[in-house]
């Protein structure tokens, strides 16, 4: 069983990249990817350590970018040996992070919060976003807990929330494959609601532009949603990726690895990296 998305503290997530290699390996998964948020700070702090215990550690990342005026999340894969030029496309992300942290802060004290950029950021790091901000709330008593915050003031409809200004899809597919990684839309079903778009001319677009997979396994989707995206994955040859999504241990929250994800996904993910890389 293998997870391939997952989260430190690095960015949102609450364990440290230590603390979850070790939770993988008790729980007995075979491989696990680390995907933080316009990072790879996580998989650079934990590597030597995976590699000393022989587990099968994957560098990835999630990336924001847009798509139909719509924010999605992209999965990169197998950056360990990454050029300059992605790590630098990577730290330039950053900026456009702290200019939407700091027009949210401002949003939220306009609706009578007391949050301030600089807790925010005490808390979050290089890597501070809405999860964060929904940790501040939950402190200072304005909400009860996490999905309240999103809820009342966080998520894109919500009155604290603000938009941020992401690459194209375009510049962001670009530089993963330049880096020699694989890509995946996570949790594509998200964009589906929003936009009311079939999976099957949305990933056949993508597809053109140099998407590599689709992160049909996903807590999500349920059956239905699964196999509508298997469906339309298949039909284009995309590859398939999954996993928890996990972001630590939270009350009603997902466990790593509760999305079963067989270690044949992974291995035809690598497959497509190696043609990707002599291409």
């Amino acid at each position: 069983m293998v997870d391939l998305h997952s989260h430190t503290d690095r960015s949102d997530g609450t364990l440290s990249p230590r603390r979850l290699v070790d939770l993988a390996r008790a729980i007995k998964l075979s491989a696990l990817a680390i995907t933080d948020h316009d990072t790879l700070s996580g998989y650079d702090d934990i590597a030597d350590y995976a590699r000393q215990i022989d587990f099968d550690l994957i560098c990835g990342i999630e990336l924001s970018t847009k798509f139909h005026g719509q924010s999605v999340h992209i999965l990169g894969y197998f950056f360990d040996g990454a050029d300059e030029a992605f790590r630098d496309y990577v730290v330039g992300l950053k900026a456009t992070r702290r200019d939407r942290n700091r027009r949210m802060a401002a949003r939220l004290q306009e609706l009578g919060l007391d949050v301030k950029l600089e807790e925010v950021e005490a808390m979050g790091k290089e890597q501070a976003g809405r999860p964060h901000f929904a940790r501040i709330l939950v402190q200072k008593g304005y909400v009860a807990g996490h999905r309240e915050a999103f809820e009342r003031y966080l998520d894109d409809a919500a009155p604290g929330f603000v938009d941020r200004d992401e690459p194209s899809i375009e510049r962001t597919l670009a530089a993963i494959s330049s880096s020699g990684g694989v890509s995946s839309w996570a949790h594509p079903w998200r964009f589906f609601i929003k936009t009311g778009r079939e999976p099957d001319h949305s990933f056949q677009e993508l597809a053109e532009l140099g998407l590599s997979g689709v992160e049909a396994y996903h807590r999500d989707h349920g059956k239905r949603e699964t196999k509508l995206l298997r469906q339309a994955a298949n039909q284009l040859d995309l590859a398939l990726t999954g996993g928890s999504d996990y972001h630590g241990p939270t009350p009603g929250g997902v466990d790593l690895g509760d999305v079963n994800i067989s270690g044949e996904l992974l291995a035809e993910l690598r497959r497509r990296a190696r043609i990707l890389t002599v291409q």
